[in-house]
C-alpha cells in the first residue's frame, strides 16, 4: 500500500478557539501547496495533542474538529509539553494536529469502549503495530502493556503515558480518562520506529545476584550499595547523609536480558530501562529501585547526559533516514514521544531534540508529547524519546 504524505500544524495562541482556527488554517495550505498531498476531505486519520492549559476544553475542541472534518477519526492526550517539526510547546498553551490519509481498512481505534480483539478474526482487521497513549495511574499498567502488544502481530507498541499538572485525558473519537487507548495500524501501514536513551552508564554492567521485589541486596555477589559507591568513585566509608546526596543525582539501567548490550560501552541499548534509585539500607548495604528487580537481571550505574542525549536523538534520525533510503521508501510522517524531563531547559537550547529530528530528516510532518513514561515494545521506558516514522514509497 503506497499512502500519501501527512499534513501537519501547531499553534501556541493563549485562546483555544483561535490556535485551533490557526491550525485548521494551515492545514488546508499544506493540502493545497504540497502536489503530493490529498485533499483535506480524503483524511481519515487524525492525531490532536494538547497542552494541559487547554485540558478543559478538549470536549470542544473535539468536537470542532468534527464539524470541520467529519471524516477523521482522532486520537490524541495531553502533554506538560507537546512536539511539533523543530519545536516544543511546554507549558504554555499550544495544539498540534497531523492528518494522514490511510484507507479505512488499514486502522482501527480502541479503548476500553472498544478493545482490541484477543485473537485475530477471520475477515476483520488485524493489528500489526499499535500507538498507545495510557494514564499512569491505571493499575497493573506494566502487565496490561504486554497484553495489548501481544494483541498484534508484531507485539511493537509506541506512544507514551499522559502527563499534566491538572489532569490527564485521551482522545480516542471521544474525550476518555483513565486506561490505555490509541490506534492500530494494519501490517500494509510501514514503520520505522527507534528508541533513544537519556543516560549514560557510570560503570559496568552487573549482574542482580540477589534481589527481593524492588530491593538489590547484591551485585556480582558484592553488596549493592557497595557496586554502587565503586562505580561512582566514593569510598565506601561515606557518611550517610553525602550517599544520599550522591544516589540522588544517580539511577539505574536495566536489562532483563544479556543480549542487549550497547555497541559502545558508552551507551545504552534499546531494551534498558532506566529507573530511580529511591532508598538505601546502610547497614544491609542494600539499594531499593523504583521498580521490581529480578535475579539475574544487568544493572548499571548511570547519570543523565544531556549532550550524550541529543547525540542519540541524532543517532536514531540517521538511522531511520539511511534505511529509508535503502528501502526506496520516504517519511510520510511521524510522531515523537519524549520524557517530560528531556524539555524544555534540559538541553540548554529550546527545541533541541526537535531541532536535531527535522536537521537529519527535513522538514517532516511531525507531531507529539512529553509523556510521564515512554512506551515501546511492551515495556515502559523512561529518559526517552520514543521516534516513529511513518513510510510510503519514494
Amino acid at each position: 500500500m503506497s499512502i500519501s504524505p501527512f499534513i501537519a500544524a501547531h499553534d501556541n495562541n493563549p485562546d483555544w478557539r483561535t490556535a485551533l482556527n490557526h491550525c485548521l488554517e494551515q492545514l488546508t495550505r499544506a493540502a493545497k501547496a504540497d502536489a503530493g498531498a490529498a485533499p483535506v476531505a480524503e483524511y481519515t486519520l487524525g492525531w490532536c495533542y494538547l497542552t494541559d492549559p487547554f485540558a478543559d476544553a478538549a470536549e470542544a475542541i473535539l468536537a470542532e474538529l468534527r464539524q470541520h472534518l467529519p471524516g477523521v477519526s482522532w486520537v490524541g492526550t495531553v502533554g506538560i509539553g507537546i512536539a511539533a517539526s523543530g519545536v516544543e510547546y511546554i507549558d504554555e498553551p499550544a495544539i498540534a494536529l497531523m492528518l494522514a490519509p490511510m484507507p479505512r481498512p488499514s486502522f482501527r481505534l480502541f479503548s476500553g469502549r472498544q478493545p482490541l480483539p484477543m485473537t485475530p478474526e477471520a475477515g476483520a482487521f488485524n493489528a500489526h503495530t499499535a500507538l498507545v497513549h495510557a494514564d499512569g495511574t491505571t493499575p497493573d499498567l506494566q502487565e496490561l502493556l504486554p497484553e495489548l502488544a501481544e494483541r498484534t502481530a508484531t507485539g511493537y507498541l509506541f506512544g507514551g503515558l499522559s502527563s499534566a499538572r491538572t489532569h490527564t485525558l485521551q482522545i480516542a473519537d471521544a474525550v476518555l480518562t483513565g486506561g490505555l487507548s490509541g490506534v492500530a495500524f494494519g501490517e500494509e501501514v510501514g514503520l520505522l520506529s527507534r528508541v533513544t536513551q537519556g543516560c549514560q552508564p557510570m560503570g559496568p554492567a552487573r549482574q542482580v545476584t540477589r534481589a527481593e521485589d524492588n530491593n538489590v541486596l547484591t551485585l556480582d555477589g558484592q553488596p549493592a550499595l557497595a557496586c554502587a559507591l565503586q562505580d561512582l568513585g566514593l569510598a565506601n566509608d561515606l557518611a550517610v547523609e553525602e550517599m544520599a546526596e550522591a544516589l540522588s543525582s544517580t539511577l539505574v539501567g536495566l536489562c532483563r536480558s544479556s543480549d542487549d548490550q550497547a555497541s559502545t560501552p558508552a551507551r545504552f541499548g534499546p531494551d534498558t530501562l532506566v529507573r530511580h534509585i529511591i532508598g538505601l539500607d546502610p547497614r544491609a548495604r542494600v539499594l531499593a529501585i523504583g521498580d521490581e528487580v529480578e535475579t539475574g537481571a544487568q544493572l548499571t550505574f548511570c547519570r543523565r547526559n544531556p549532550k550524550a542525549a541529543l547525540e542519540d536523538v541524532r543517532r536514531i534520525a540517521t538511522e531511520i533516514r539511511d534505511e529509508l533510503e535503502t528501502s526506496k521508501q520516504r517519511a510520510a510522517g511521524a510522531i515523537y514521544v519524549s520524557c517530560v524531563g528531556r524539555g524544555g531547559p534540559h538541553f540548554g537550547t529550546p527545541d533541541a531534540e526537535l531541532s536535531a529530528i527535522r536537521d537529519v530528516l527535513g522538514e517532516l510532518p511531525l507531531v507529539g508529547f512529553f509523556a510521564n513514561g515512554e512506551i515501546a515494545r511492551d515495556r515502559l521506558y523512561g529518559y526517552t524519546g520514543v521516534l516513529s516514522v511513518f513510510t510510503m514509497a519514494a
